[in-house]
């Protein structure tokens, strides 16, 4: 019977433990390494997808807040439209209702002056035309003796206002301006009428 070597077969026993134990220690480190790799990708996306997240947070945030400014800019534009419009509603209707009131008052003054000017439409020969709205024409006639049918003639306006305006006169009296403003100071039209006929009158003298 053969003699067997302990001391060999320690000795390989412990180089085969050694490998295992290595191989052991490598597959343990790797499979840290893998491990640790793994995770920081983990770790990674994970930050990128939060990042991405607040990003999107943030950006509709600030859509959300550009759009309910918008909003109430258009809110607030709405509201001044519709008290311009109703302003401007309650302009018109006073406008209309002044015109309305002046028309009125106009009618009756030309009412008034073709009442005044009636008195001397037989006696001093004096025709009343009306060439346009709110305008009167004079026609006197019988001034002249050389030529009573020679017509001396103005063109009284009647404003919105209600003021007197001479607008023509035929021949052309230098002191019709004053007698225009006296007119409408005192609003007696009869002596007007005979002041322009007197002044008439004396161009031929």
């Amino acid at each position: 019977m053969a003699c067997i070597d302990h001391s060999s077969v320690l000795d390989r026993l412990d180089k085969t433990l050694k490998q295992v134990r290595s191989k052991l220690l490598n597959q343990c480190i790797e499979e840290m390494y893998i491990t640790e790799i793994t995770e920081r990708k983990q770790a990674t996306k994970s930050y990128m997808d939060s990042e991405h997240q607040h990003v999107f947070i943030t950006e509709k945030t600030n859509e959300m807040s550009r759009i309910l400014l918008d909003t109430q800019d258009k809110e607030k534009q709405k509201n001044d439209l519709i008290a311009s419009i109703q302003h401007l509603r309650e302009v018109q209707a006073t406008k209309k209702e002044l015109m309305i009131g002046q028309n009125k008052a106009n009618k009756d003054r030309v009412k008034t002056i073709q009442k005044s000017a009636g008195t001397f439409e037989s006696r001093l020969r004096l025709e009343i035309r009306k060439p346009q709205a709110e305008q009167l024409q004079f026609v006197f006639r019988n001034i002249n003796h050389k030529d009573i049918a020679c017509p001396y003639t103005f063109t009284l306006w009647l404003s919105a206002e209600g003021e007197y305006t001479v607008i023509s006169c035929d021949p052309p009296l230098e002191c019709m301006p004053q007698l225009e403003k006296k007119v409408r100071e005192t609003n007696n039209f009869s002596a007007f009428l005979a002041n322009v006929r007197k002044e008439f009158a004396a161009l031929n003298l």
